[in-house]
């Protein structure tokens, strides 16, 4: 790390020669890989943009020059050239390196970016303000991994080609074909073509000879754009659509080119876009070989690579429990047509696409228009699922609001990664989504406890002719096996699990979903009562009023926010009734949960066994005084 070990800010890397770049970029690639190794993170997405970013901080003058990261996974040379490499082994950690760039953590993130899409919506407002405050800072968005194929991208571009001068705004298409999984879409088939075959290769060798003497006199640089620049103008309408000035494709590994086309950038004015070609993983064989696979990694040993995991049939994770139902349902029901937004091995839809890929679409980065495509299936008689992180659910709230449930169409949400994610940090806790789908009329939400029960709901939530939702957490169950039939559960009915046999100081815990499991022995060390309460909405007032009636304290326990969460849900039906019992709200308080194990956070939020036990009892004390 000769060279490494001499950054400690971008103008470390502009004190080199271009000649050393490729070095510097080479050991960035080697020490990502080792540290990411040993914490986990997204490797393949950054390891592509090594070069890019080195270029970037090379040529522009970070903090002033604002760089912004879409998706921000993609940055992490950019924290270690930023003064954070000696705390890259405490990336995604409680407490340590968030994975994404993030305002509060330094003044060279200039904008915190973890979903996708926002990258030129932001530039593009810092760079009117900065035109407004008479600065003559650049901004720029670098914009990759498939983002450019969520509808926020395009509507920022529509709005970015409105300004001809006067705003210095750069955006950066880091295209390296492939998001979390392959890209898909008629846009990205319209990048593709730019970079296929003798197209590209002749315009990557022109790049270097043509625009090294593009003068800076804006006149002069319009008069030879279109031969200069635009290197394959025919295919290129659609950035010229917006009225954007496209620079490209270039090579996105060739530091030294990559400078100079830079650096004749910086010299004009106005939004312009420069097309950079990436390979995904780069510098790292087994992640260029499978980018998949490498974009998400947990930890590995480096010389081997990643071993996959043998499948445990007995502890299925909940993604598996759904990629099973959905496979098995879709047999039983040829109305069955199962969409994600860009996650088909995430939400655990690969086996479908093998076997159904008539019934499949990934519809890119795309949640508002993938709730409101089912939305359309479901108009003409079609059984649409969609099978969606709860994070990006947020991101459609709108559509699942008004396009599936003013309507009463009968679309299904999987909802995957509900409550606490772990090391994704704040922008992927999914832990409000209990909150806000419950207070959606028509929307029938469900928190499964187990493995069994999922299944069950899933079956439950396919065959309602409303909107209706599962909302599961990330990893395994609890390991109970599953019923092989497709059956149902009763609408809104609770089931209670153990009943207190105390004749005094009673204690009822109404737990949601993971809290079921998790607070079992809470349970038999307080000889409380505890009821899995399977539905959110709606809700079984029945089983709440006879809690009430039997025990002095209740303790509702969700993984989701409190505000507005199931917990509410209870009070409002008690409130209704005209019940006064003692009720205890846990879950997540009124603040964004950071990254750390689920453990940890947990703890971090008193839901973990003793901090439950602890609260409990200190709440009875008030009913012995």
């Amino acid at each position: 790390m000769a060279l490494l070990d001499r950054i400690h800010s971008p103008s470390d890397v502009k004190s080199l020669i271009v000649e050393m770049l490729p070095s510097l970029a080479q050991e960035l690639r080697d020490c990502m890989v080792e540290e990411v190794s040993k914490t986990g993170g997204h490797l393949a997405s950054s390891l592509g943009a090594v070069d890019l970013i080195v270029a970037l901080h090379y040529v522009f003058d970070a903090p002033k020059d604002k760089i912004i990261f879409d998706v921000g996974h993609q940055a992490y040379a950019h924290k270690m050239l930023t003064g954070r490499r000696e705390r890259f082994n405490t990336l995604r950690k409680f407490h340590g390196l968030s994975g994404f760039p993030k305002r509060g953590e330094s003044e060279y993130d200039a904008f915190g970016t973890a979903h996708s899409s926002t990258s030129i919506s932001a530039a593009l407002g810092m760079a009117v303000a900065d035109a407004m405050k008479g600065s003559d800072a650049w901004h720029i968005a670098v914009i990759g991994d498939g983002a450019l194929t969520g509808g926020m991208a395009v509507e920022a571009l529509n709005h970015a080609g409105t300004y001809k001068e006067g705003i210095k705004l750069l955006i950066i298409v880091n295209d390296n074909d492939c998001s979390i999984s392959p890209s898909v879409g008629a846009l990205n088939h319209h990048l593709a073509k730019l970079v296929s075959g003798n197209a590209f290769m002749s315009a990557r060798n022109f790049s270097k000879r043509a625009l090294k003497p593009v003068p800076k006199l804006w006149n002069l640089f319009k008069s030879v754009e279109q031969r200069t620049v635009n290197f394959v103008a025919p295919e290129s309408t659609l950035f010229s659509a917006f009225d954007l000035n496209y620079f490209g494709p270039v090579d996105g590994h060739d530091i030294a080119s990559l400078v100079t086309v830079l650096k004749n950038i910086k010299a004009l004015d106005g939004p312009m876009v420069l097309h950079v070609v990436t390979k995904k993983g780069k510098g790292y064989e087994p992640a260029e070989n499978d980018p998949t696979l490498y974009h998400g990694v947990g930890s590995f040993d480096p010389e081997v690579g990643i071993v996959p995991k043998a499948p445990d049939p007995d502890h299925p994770t909940y993604t598996q429990v759904f990629s099973r139902w959905v496979c098995d349902m879709a047999e039983a029901d040829d109305k069955l047509y199962a969409i994600t937004p860009a996650m088909r091995e995430g939400s655990g839809l690969v086996e479908f696409e093998k076997r159904f890929p008539d019934r499949y679409r990934d519809v890119a980065i795309a949640e508002q228009h993938a709730v409101t495509f089912a939305a359309g299936l479901a108009c003409e008689g079609i059984k649409p699922v969609v099978a969606i992180y709860s994070s990006f659910a947020q991101r459609a709230y709108d559509q699942i609001l008004h396009d599936v449930a003013i309507q009463n169409l009968p679309v299904m949400f999987a909802i995957d990664r509900g409550g606490l994610v772990g090391a994704d940090g704040e922008t992927h806790q999914g832990v409000f989504d209990i909150a806000y789908l419950r207070s959606i009329p028509n929307m029938t939400v469900m928190a499964p406890s187990d493995e069994d029960e999922c299944r069950k709901m899933l079956t439950t939530a396919y065959r309602m002719n409303t909107p209706a939702a599962v909302r599961y957490p990330r990893g395994k169950g609890p390991g109970v096996k599953q019923t092989e039939a497709l059956v149902t559960l009763e609408i809104g009915k609770a089931r209670i699990l153990r009943e207190s046999r105390a004749q005094a100081g009673r204690v009822a815990i109404l737990a949601f979903g993971l809290m079921v499991s998790r607070l079992a022995r809470v349970a038999e060390t307080l000889d409380a009562t505890l009821v899995d309460m399977r539905f959110v909405k709606p809700i079984d007032e029945d089983v709440i009023v006879r809690m009430a009636q039997m025990h002095d304290l209740l303790v509702t326990a969700e993984d989701g926010v409190v505000a507005g969460g199931a917990g509410s849900a209870v009070l409002e039906v008690l409130a209704a009734k005209g019940l006064l019992v003692d009720t205890l709200l846990l879950g997540i308080g009124d603040h964004f949960v950071p990254q750390g194990t689920v453990d940890e956070l947990m703890k971090d939020n008193g839901l973990d066994e003793q901090s439950v036990i602890e609260r409990i009892q200190e709440r009875l004390k008030k009913h012995a005084r």
